[in-house]
């Protein structure tokens, strides 16, 4: 196997480590912190998940989903709904507790298949799928979470906010103006009029909720769950679901910040308001149903007075350049964490954007990915080009290598002494390609965590049968190419890009000579097709991006071996001067010559 070669080997089996190992030393070295033991919430605090809304006095209402579950169409038909519409959701809100239940995203379907539904992201309480968002009021005289509103228009829009309104019994006046933007943002200004005659104390709080843990677990390098930034620090692997269930809620309190459910490619999340401080909490409700939420401090209203709270609620994609717009337009800290970038994030948002602006400049992703790969290739040409250089010459001076080897193989020492008086001599260096090996390896990574979660990636095609290059190639000769109705397992499931990729690595190996040592040679040899099989269960645009690299380092070479091409008919063994280089003979110091001493006429000496 070639030397560059073997460097994207080690380049993808240190990723992998990277992959798979990093999850269990951070667990075994770096544990989080156990979760606060818990206490009785103090007066006004957030209830017990699951504890009805009557019972508590100044809490966040838990929520517990019904025990028996209907069909979606018959809950949305159960009770009064205000329709949202936009270019991007289509749904409605429940007006009976004033839920965001009903909503589906326009612009992204389950399936890459043209009739595929789209994607449904809320969904009414009483369902299998139940996921909603809820804000409102606690404390004596605020409405009841389950209070049926009344809605100023059948319509909201992001041009006509509409307001929802409910009267308590002692007169005071409540309201939600809802407005929606073009994208998925909801703002809610919740407001109270106080026409009682006795000062009011209340609450504004704010729950999403979800039945279940959606469809995409949690992996070493990429968490969906709850998740939220607290006092500017993201928290969510302490927050996973099966830490909930079984450690208990999680509370915090903090000033500014996010709090939500995720998936890969969606969220529902809270904001509130960012000057306020909050109590956040994260909890199970039981029967499956797990909740995020906040709870601000008291507002004091006096009879005739009115106050006013503003909170933001999303739910819908995590496109990268909306969630970047509203952290910074709505002062959102971090709100681009959403996407599950992880710790490489610092190479992997860059990568993001070049790919989206090559994608944007030729309306094809696959294509994006090839102008990625050519621009790091030429980035590092010059890194490359001296590690080519190198792998060059010592292919020249490999039959002397071999004779040096032979000749000293009784004395080690000697042999590396004259080993190392060659690599001087000819000026080789035999680990420059060490360089190209850690720089590829946290391109290698941000290409695969892009590709994995930013759903810019997700469903889009190449050419022909690559119909998503976020999913493997699906196009595989073990079922004749889908001749044979039968799906293969993933194991074996060798798509066309995985082959090429183990041809165009089989063809760099050929490149250059087998290595001296014949098991490594050996298990060099096999090591292409051992890669076509690890690399056949990831994204088709991992493939293609390593592909297209073989063949650029294919290229390459070829110049190289133009440029240093090896002798047709290497000598013979025994016809290479391995004699070594003797040393200079030490140097003794010399007694000047006697000084020559003449006597002149006179008698006087002369020199």
């Amino acid at each position: 196997m070639s030397q560059d070669n073997r460097n994207l080997a080690l380049a993808f089996i240190l990723s992998a480590l990277i992959l798979i190992g990093w999850g269990l030393v951070s667990e075994r070295f770096f544990p989080t912190p156990p979760p606060p033991a818990a206490t009785a919430p103090a007066a006004g605090g957030p209830a017990p998940a699951g504890t009805p809304a009557t019972a508590v006095a100044g809490g966040v209402p838990g929520v517990a989903g019904p025990a028996t579950l209907a069909d979606r169409t018959r809950v949305l038909a159960s009770s009064p709904r205000l329709i949202v519409e936009t270019p991007k959701v289509r749904g409605s809100i429940n007006l009976k507790g004033a839920r965001f239940d009903d909503l589906v995203l326009e612009d992204y379907r389950e399936t890459v298949a043209k009739t595929s539904p789209a994607v449904r992201m809320l969904s009414p309480s009483g369902t299998a799928d139940a996921y909603f968002g809820q804000f409102g009021w606690t404390g004596p005289g605020a409405p009841p979470a389950d209070a049926l509103w009344t809605a100023s228009a059948p319509k909201l829009t992001p041009a006509a906010p509409v307001t929802l309104s409910w009267t308590s019994p002692q007169g005071a006046t409540f309201e939600q103006v809802i407005a929606i933007d073009k994208d998925y943002m909801f703002t809610v200004r919740q407001r109270v009029t106080n026409r009682a005659a006795v000062p009011l104390a209340l609450r504004p709080w704010g729950l999403v909720s979800r039945r279940g843990e959606g469809p995409n677990p949690t992996t070493y390098t990429l968490h969906t769950g709850p998740v939220g930034v607290i006092d500017g620090t993201l928290h969510d692997t302490e927050l996973e679901y099966e830490k909930l269930r079984s450690d208990g809620a999680r509370q915090f309190t903090t000033t500014g910040g996010w709090f939500g459910l995720t998936d890969i490619y969606w969220l529902a999340a809270l904001i509130p308001d960012q000057k306020t401080r909050v109590e956040a909490r994260y909890a199970y409700a039981g029967a499956e149903q797990f909740q995020a939420d906040f709870l601000a401090p008291a507002i004091r209203v006096a009879p005739g007075a009115t106050a006013e709270t503003t909170q933001h609620f999303f739910a819908g994609a995590k496109e990268v350049n909306t969630l970047d717009r509203y952290m910074a337009e709505l002062n959102i800290p971090h709100f681009d964490l959403a996407v599950s970038w992880g710790w490489f994030i610092i190479l992997a948002k860059p990568i993001f954007h070049l790919l989206d602006w090559l994608f944007k400049l030729t309306g094809n992703f696959g294509i994006a990915i090839i102008g990625l790969t050519l621009i790091v290739r030429l980035a590092l040409f010059p890194i490359a080009n001296k590690q080519y250089e190198a792998m060059a010459k010592m292919r020249l001076v490999g039959p002397r290598m071999k004779a040096i080897q032979e000749r000293w193989k009784d004395d080690k020492v000697r042999q590396n002494q004259e080993m190392m008086a060659l690599y001087k001599t000819e000026k080789v260096n035999p680990v420059s390609g060490c360089l190209p090996i850690f720089l590829q390896i946290p391109i290698f990574f941000s290409l695969y965590k892009t590709l994995l979660v930013a759903i810019e990636m997700r469903h889009q095609p190449f050419v022909l049968w690559l119909k998503d290059l976020s999913a493997p190639d699906p196009l595989t000769p073990v079922n004749l190419f889908g001749l044979i109705p039968w799906s293969p397992p993933a194991a074996i499931a060798i798509g066309v890009l995985p082959i090429l990729l183990g041809v165009t690595m089989y063809v760099q190996q050929k490149l250059n000579p087998p290595p001296a040592d014949p098991v490594q040679a050996q298990v060099f040899a096999v090591m292409p097709w051992v890669f076509m099989f690890i690399m056949a269960p990831f994204a088709a645009g991992l493939q293609l991006y390593w592909t297209i690299n073989n063949l650029a380092s294919i290229a390459q070479q070829a110049y190289m071996l133009r440029k240093f091409p090896t002798p047709a008919t290497p000598p013979a063994a025994e016809t290479i001067d391995v004699t070594p280089t003797p040393a200079p003979a030490p140097t003794r110091p010399t007694t000047p010559p006697p000084r020559r001493v003449t006597r002149g006429a006179t008698g006087k000496s002369r020199r």
